[in-house]
C-alpha cells in the first residue's frame, strides 16, 4: 500500500499513500485503499492513546468518497474525538495533493490488555 507516516501522536496522525498502486480497474483511488490507510493512521493513534502493555483492535470504520484521486499522493489526517480507557475514536480526513477532500472517515478501535506471551 506505500502508508508513510509523517507525524504521530495520541491526538493527532498523520499519513501518506500514493495514488499509483492502489487504484481499482478505471485508475481510480481505490475506495478500499481510502478505507486502509484511514485504518491505518487512526490505529496508530489509537495504540499510543492504549499505552504500553495494551493494544488497539479496531471494531468499526466507515467511510464517505467524495471525489476520486488518479494520480500523486493522498494525506490522512486522523484526530481523536474520544480517549477513554477502553475506546478511542477517530475522525480522519483523507486529501489530495491539491487538498481537495477525497474521503472522510471515523475509525472506533477497542482498547485492551496485550495478550501475555
Amino acid at each position: 500500500m506505500g502508508v508513510e507516516y509523517l507525524e504521530a501522536s495520541p491526538e493527532r496522525v498523520v499519513g501518506r499513500m500514493p495514488v499509483k498502486g492502489n487504484t481499482q480497474p478505471y485508475g481510480l483511488l481505490h475506495g478500499g485503499a481510502s478505507c486502509v490507510l484511514a485504518e491505518s493512521v487512526g490505529s496508530v493513534g489509537a495504540a499510543l492513546t492504549a499505552g504500553e502493555g495494551r493494544i488497539a483492535v479496531g471494531i468499526e470504520i466507515s467511510a464517505t468518497h467524495h471525489r476520486s484521486a488518479t494520480e500523486g499522493f493522498v494525506t490522512a489526517v486522523a484526530t481523536r474525538v474520544h480517549g477513554g480507557r477502553t475506546l478511542a475514536t477517530y475522525d480522519i480526513a483523507i486529501t489530495d495533493d491539491q487538498d481537495r477532500r477525497v474521503c472522510t472517515a471515523r475509525l472506533t478501535c477497542m482498547l485492551r490488555d496485550a495478550p501475555a506471551s
